[in-house]
């Protein structure tokens, strides 16, 4: 006889309740954004009557209209909270363009995502409104049903001191039959909820998504900036090669030099220093040939190309002073400049975690799922880790986006941090023994 996992059960059971209770309050949200509609809609239409208006016009449009844009992107996030994604479809700002002037005059009324989101005003807040009513008032009506029917029982059959009569038989039936109704009521109002989120999502997504055109047209921006950065990063890392050349190996060797010219000349006249000075040349090689190892491995680990990605972290974790367990699940090696991206992204993750996190412990995560490489890097930390605090997770974020790539990080105050990165790509060349251990 199969056993049964009551724990799993119980915490399906909680995970279910609390993302029905969310989608309840996620309702009741919509309500209240709903009602705000009607008002920014009568400013809108207000602001465009009063366009030809000189100056008043021009100050006015761009005014509402940031208003409006606000509303919709306070629904693109209730939308993502359910799972749909809304990406703002809005043409970039022209430089220059100050308030009241006609560029941003022009820019607010040529862009077609502006009239998209007034025709959305209207019907969003009747849908939001309807969609939010049912979803606050069932599972209410389900709350009042439960923790009123005690009352109920208690007033109807007079436990408050009064001899029972057939009538307080009848309302302590009355009662017993509610208790249930309202239970069902409760789990059918939390089970619906976050349906009728999702259909106001879906429905929001017809009007304030971007179209085709918009989509192709942000793709474009953001391959621009990809690409800028990309090319600032090569020059930075050109940069760093350079001057670790230049003050690294290139000085010991021409020290090298010096030292050997200098034991030519010793070598007839005081034979004791020459061998001395050679010596000291042998030391010097060594010293030039060890940065020269750190200096490529810098640029692409040997052990990397020859072990791998999975290979490559875990001899990372290896050499770091905090114990870091590994878990690496790929079946493949995706191609050599996505796997070097991808391993020095969690060096730099697991570097800002020995830094400045304090942790006394991490872990390391890599799979490949739905034709992605997923990373993920953890730790018991302090948290508060801030991308715009300089701590290299902007570094990660260009690294990553060079190749489509994408970061999200999860650190509250008092921790822990979680790093998640995602790159896209495939795998080749599957190996016959499994990758799956643990350090």
């Amino acid at each position: 006889m199969a056993s049964v996992d009551y724990a799993d059960a119980g915490g399906r059971a909680d995970r279910w309740v609390r993302h029905g209770v969310r989608s309840v309050l996620g309702g009741l949200a919509a309500i209240g954004l709903a009602i705000t509609n009607l008002p920014l809609l009568v400013v809108a239409v207000g602001a465009f009557a009063l366009a030809p208006v000189p100056f008043l016009g021009l100050a006015l449009v761009p005014w509402a209209m940031t208003l409006v844009r606000m509303r919709a992107d306070l629904e693109r996030r209730l939308a993502s909270r359910t799972g749909y994604l809304i990406t703002r479809p809005y043409h970039p700002a022209p430089e220059r363009a100050v308030p009241g002037g006609w560029k941003r005059f022009r820019w607010t009324v040529t862009d077609p995502a502006t009239w998209r989101d007034l025709a959305w005003l209207l019907p969003g807040a009747i849908v939001g409104f309807v969609l939010g009513v049912i979803c606050v008032a069932v599972p209410l009506y389900g709350v009042v049903g439960v923790t009123l029917t005690p009352l109920w029982i208690w007033m109807g059959t007079g436990w408050y001191g009064y001899a029972a009569t057939w009538s307080s038989v009848h309302h302590l039936g009355d009662g017993l039959l509610c208790l249930p109704q309202g239970a069902v009521i409760l789990v059918a109002g939390l089970w619906l909820a976050p349906w009728l989120r999702q259909v106001d999502a879906m429905f929001a997504r017809l009007f304030l998504a971007p179209t085709r055109a918009a989509e192709l047209r942000l793709r474009v921006t953001q391959l621009t900036v990809t690409r800028a950065d990309t090319v600032d990063a090569q020059a930075a890392e050109l940069r760093r090669i350079e001057r670790d050349l230049h003050d690294g190996a290139q000085a010991r060797l021409v020290s090298l030099g010096m030292m050997i010219g200098l034991a030519e000349e010793l070598v007839d006249r005081d034979p004791a220093a020459a061998r001395k000075l050679l010596a000291e040349a042998r030391l010097s090689s060594g010293t030039a040939l060890l940065e020269l190892r750190h200096l490529v491995r810098g640029i692409h680990p040997p052990v990397l190309a020859e072990r791998g990605l999975g290979g490559a972290v875990r001899a990372l974790a290896l050499s770091l002073p905090l114990p870091v367990v590994v878990d690496i699940d790929l079946a493949g090696r995706p191609d050599t400049p996505v796997e070097s991206a991808a391993y020095f992204a969690v060096a730099e993750a697991l570097t800002n975690m020995c830094r400045h996190s304090g942790a006394h412990a991490g872990s390391v995560s890599v799979r490949h799922e739905d034709g992605a490489l997923t990373m993920v890097v953890g730790d018991d930390g302090a948290g508060g880790a801030d991308p715009e605090a300089g701590t290299g997770l902007r570094g990660i974020e260009r690294r990553l986006a060079a190749f489509d790539g994408t970061m999200a990080l999860s650190s509250p105050p008092g921790g822990p941090t979680v790093i998640a990165m995602e790159l896209p790509c495939a795998l080749s060349s599957p190996r016959t023994t499994p990758s799956s251990a643990t350090d």
